[in-house]
């Protein structure tokens, strides 16, 4: 999407300050190529500025049909395209990055999996950690018993109400000893 026999995709920034900035003319390009072949739902830009991704937002991103997911290198975009292009600004965590590929793949990771086919068992990513503000339990699988350390014996009862409340309890007692801000926010 570039023109020039350079093939430039940077420049540096107005204003003097230090690193390179993504051009505003190939980016705009390739969005507006994308959006003639198809209608997009976002236009997603990873950014250290956006909102906190978390599972909800995921949740969210996987009931729509098409996403373009921006990702920035350097200093990032010209903000031009933040402010007319972008739809939504998402960030996976407060640190920076080289750019936002690895971001990239994090959102499409976790929304892809619960798209309905993507995964064996659709079940198992409606029971991940977050879906309900809370750590998963802990898993176990056989043997039941290894090098004396043993699976608990609810798990083995077969009772499967008493099964269900015992990873209730301990989805609870895990999240607000690992992580108590989950609690927090409902």
């Amino acid at each position: 999407y570039t023109e020039d026999k350079h093939r430039t995709t940077d420049d540096y920034p107005f204003g003097g300050e230090a690193g390179m900035v993504m051009k505003i003319e190939p980016i705009y390009r390739c969005i507006e190529a994308l959006k003639a072949e198809r209608e997009y739902d976002e236009v997603i830009y990873t950014s250290p500025d956006g909102i906190r991704y978390d599972q909800h937002e995921a949740n969210r991103l996987s009931t729509l049909d098409n996403l373009i997911i921006l990702c920035g290198h350097y200093k990032g975009i010209d903000h031009r395209i933040r402010e007319h292009l972008v739809t939504r600004e998402i960030s996976i965590g407060d640190y920076v990055l080289t750019g936002g590929e690895l971001a990239a793949c994090i959102i499409a990771d976790s929304v892809v999996r619960l798209i309905p086919g993507a995964i064996g068992d659709e079940a198992s990513a409606l029971t991940d950690c977050f879906q309900d503000n809370l750590l998963a339990p802990p898993v176990y699988t056989r043997p039941a018993e290894f090098n004396g350390w043993k699976v608990p014996d609810v798990l083995l009862s077969g009772n499967f109400a008493r099964i269900d409340r015992w990873k209730e309890e301990q989805a609870w007692e895990r999240t607000k000893r690992l992580r108590p801000d989950l609690l927090k926010e409902e």
